[in-house]
């Protein structure tokens, strides 16, 4: 028994020494949000005072010294996402990863985004602004890579903090702007529906621009084989460790429309959720200078951002800046592609992937003249009908270092819109609002056209020339609209007014959320920031009420057991919002995917049914095609000598609906509420690990919201039981030039990407439940409430 008691004795001393080390190693990886360190390369003494959500606030004699001691306190917090961020666009998860990653690295290497960074940089000005904060700003991270605590995942996975340069931010910027785009996962699919069906089946897919109903408006200041393509790329960033930006909300109320006569900025960026988020927030303030943006990670300057003259923020344009060209071989010769003057070589290059724990992988790039040939790059594609990617961001000089230094340095509007023309890709709406009273949007994107007649919703002849690009567009033909007549801007992803009669085209999102924006926006005139803060919370659609007394028109009731009675009644009184308690959103939802699926997957078959519904295109054609009697869809292929109609499909749909929610949720129609089946959880990569996953992810959460909604928590359709939500606003902003110094803003998580820190996740309870801490600018109130860092030349 003594023994014994020696035995667990020992034993629990080891776990009491072992629960010590933790908790002593832990306080040692925390970041430093106070005391005193030194930086080699600032002239003079700099404060960073962090508030109680984390977000530095740099005091500094000069801009330089200012971005060091950036670099340097956002590596401490985000140096694991710097990381990833930098690596894959060249090419580099697989040293870090293993071969789990290697067709993300072949696909991403090959699509030429690092040789145009290097192109770019070669022939930046090595003595303007933004170049030399550049350096400054990547000075003070190598300075933490040098001299700081190696981050947890680093130490975990094994591997070693390595110096940046200023290719890493150009590769981020270049992957930024490629998840940005849609082409890669429509142009493919629909070209294999043409193929297989013929343009009859795609009447339904409003390609013609049709479903774009309501537009964004323009107003000049007064004085099979192919599919393999979308399934793989879309596949490839589903699983990127860094989420594609998807969608986004952003108004500006005029002066005119709002209670004080000061404008009012909103935007809330939707991209995939994350651990760490995608931004991190921070207040710079120089004798000359002073902006509070939010950055992405291992760049220099902000995408977002405000100070007391104006704010500005953006959402994805949507246009189409990817084309697909089918290439033609030379049968004799595979080193050669046909081109309108005859046969030319393939250009060819080579690059080396590194494989954690296995043999280099040797990639051989061939580029047409359109851009780099896709099928060595992906699986599925016939080797013998080479398809070529052609991306305005490789092809165009890229500008975007100096456009994103305008944009967060501009002096004045017109200055701020110079910066924005600078802009060739990624497409973007770049919203505006200041001091002096003046709102507008811009497109950005360098935009071109094709011969009349070319579909560029379908993969193009690569070959004859007559599908090439024939014109680039001068900037005064981007859409754009400042101080209009209404008083207001706002964009929701949708489609813009045509310009000189051209309607530029893209995969742009429905009229959704756009209804709702000009809905809340046109009546009122007494705006103030906590009506804007409701407004950007909100979780109701105009578009799913008439969609759902669609659906129920299509039922009969006689026919109906109890439970689908209920259900309908449900539906008929709902007001298209999609809260915690809801039961309809649950029951709308399930009808929706099961009409989806009832209509188009025996035509497309269960792989690239599936891809279907992460398009666009699925989420314009659900409140459409729905209301057409004779489409080709209603048919089901797979049972012959049978027509099937609309009706019938909707009304199997909605009674395979019930089924499922009676088996998942009970039998109790009023227990269907929306909390339990819309679930959220941000995930860490290395949460993935069951046993990593409570410390790195964040959640889950129940939250509301859904797809097109302002508040849009987007999710796919799937036969699983539960709605996981993928992504939805990113950050919300809301900036009130009444009172700058208390404008709002929230993150999904939190500020730091070390798990280890206080700021890892305390924003999240207070982003679910549609709540705003402020983005403080009173330096005062700043260091009441802050923790003190200083920076000191060494």
């Amino acid at each position: 028994m003594k023994k014994l008691k020696k035995v667990l004795l020992v034993l629990l001393s080891l776990v009491m020494i072992l629960a010590i080390t933790l908790v002593i190693y832990g306080f040692y990886l925390k970041p430093k949000y106070e005391g005193e360190l030194q930086l080699k390369n600032i002239q003079k003494e700099t404060t960073v005072y962090f508030d109680d959500f984390g977000v530095p606030h740099i005091y500094a004699e000069n801009s330089k010294d200012a971005m060091e001691a950036l670099g340097y306190v956002h590596a401490q917090d985000r140096l694991w996402q710097m990381e990833l961020m930098r690596r894959i666009a060249p090419g580099r998860l697989s040293e870090i990863f293993g071969s789990v990653a290697l067709k993300n690295d072949k696909f991403f290497a090959g699509l030429g985004i690092e040789d145009a960074s290097a192109k770019a940089i070669a022939t930046l000005d090595k003595n303007s602004p933004s170049y030399q904060l550049t350096m400054a700003y990547l000075d003070g991270i190598n300075q933490y890579v040098e001299e700081g605590k190696t981050p947890i995942e680093f130490q975990l996975i094994g591997i070693k903090k390595e110096k940046f340069t200023i290719k890493d931010v150009y590769n981020i910027f270049g992957y930024m702007s490629f998840s940005f785009a849609m082409a890669q996962k429509s142009d493919p699919l629909l070209t294999d529906i043409r193929n297989k069906y013929g343009m009859n089946y795609l009447k339904d897919f409003g390609l013609d621009g049709s479903f774009n109903t309501t537009r964004i408006k323009n107003a000049q200041e007064k004085p099979q084989e192919y599919v393999a393509i979308a399934k793989s790329i879309a596949s490839l960033l589903d699983q990127s460790p860094i989420p594609p930006f998807v969608g986004s909300n952003s108004w500006v109320i005029a002066p005119q429309k709002t209670k004080n006569g000061k404008v009012i900025f909103a935007n809330d960026p939707h991209i995939g959720f994350s651990q760490p988020g995608t931004w991190y927030e921070a207040h710079i303030v120089t004798p000359y200078f002073e902006l509070y943006g939010c950055y992405l990670a291992g760049t220099p300057f902000p995408l977002l951002g405000h100070n007391r003259e104006y704010a500005y923020g953006l959402t994805m344009f949507e246009n189409d800046d990817i084309d697909f060209y089918q290439e033609e071989n030379n049968p004799y010769d595979a080193t050669k592609y046909r081109t309108p003057v005859g046969f030319s070589k393939y250009q060819t290059t080579k690059k080396i992937i590194k494989v954690k724990d296995s043999a280099d992988v040797v990639l051989n790039l061939k580029i047409s003249r359109h851009g780099p040939i896709m099928n060595d790059l992906i699986d599925g594609l016939n080797k013998d009908k080479p398809v070529a990617m052609s991306w305005i961001y490789t092809q165009q000089p890229i500008k975007i270092l100096d456009a994103v230094y305008m944009l967060s340095h501009s002096k004045s509007k017109d200055d701020f819109q110079k910066g924005v023309a600078l802009i060739a890709a990624p497409g973007l709406n770049v919203m505006y609002g200041d001091a002096k009273g003046n709102v507008g949007w811009w497109a950005t994107g360098k935009l071109y056209k094709h011969n009349e007649g070319v579909n560029t919703n379908f993969i193009l002849d690569g070959a004859s020339g007559k599908d090439d690009i024939t014109e680039y567009l001068d900037f005064s033909k981007n859409p754009s609209a400042v101080n209009p007549e209404w008083n207001y801007v706002y964009s929701a992803n949708n489609q813009p007014e045509p310009i000189d009669g051209f309607l530029y085209p893209g995969y742009y999102l429905p009229e959704d959320r756009a209804k709702r924006i000009t809905q809340l926006l046109e009546p009122k005139s007494n705006w103030d920031k906590e009506a804007v803060s409701k407004m950007i919370f909100d979780n109701t659609s105009l578009v799913t009420i008439q969609t759902a007394k669609n659906l129920i028109s299509n039922v009969d009731y006689n026919s109906l057991s109890q439970n689908e009675k209920a259900a309908i009644a449900i539906l008929k009184s709902w007001k298209g919002t999609n809260n915690l308690n809801d039961v309809a959103p649950t029951i709308y939802n399930k009808w929706v995917y099961f009409y989806l699926k009832n209509t188009f997957e025996d035509e497309l078959g269960t792989a690239n049914f599936k891809q279907f519904l992460a398009t666009h295109i699925m989420k314009q054609i659900v409140a459409k095609q729905m209301t057409n009697e004779n489409s080709l869809w209603w048919d089901n292929i797979a049972t012959k000598n049978k027509k099937e109609t609309k009706s019938e499909i909707l009304s199997r749909s909605f009674k395979e609906a019930v089924v499922s929610l009676e088996k998942q949720l009970g039998n109790s129609v009023a227990s269907w509420t929306w909390n339990k089946v819309h679930v959220l959880e941000h995930h860490h990569p290395l949460g993935k690990v069951a046993a990593l996953r409570r410390m790195f992810n964040v959640g889950p959460f129940e939250v509301p919201g859904t797809n097109e909604v302002i508040n849009n928590q987007f999710f796919d359709y799937t036969d699983e039981a539960k709605y996981v939500v993928k992504g939805g606003p990113s950050t919300r902003r809301i900036v009130d030039f009444s009172d700058v110094e208390n404008s709002w803003s929230i993150l999904p998580t939190g500020q730091s990407g070390n798990p280890l820190s206080s700021h890892y996740s305390d924003q999240a309870d207070l982003y679910n439940a549609g709540k705003f801490r402020k983005m403080k600018m009173n330096k005062a109130e700043i260091i009441k409430t802050s923790t003190k860092l200083v920076f000191s030349p060494k």
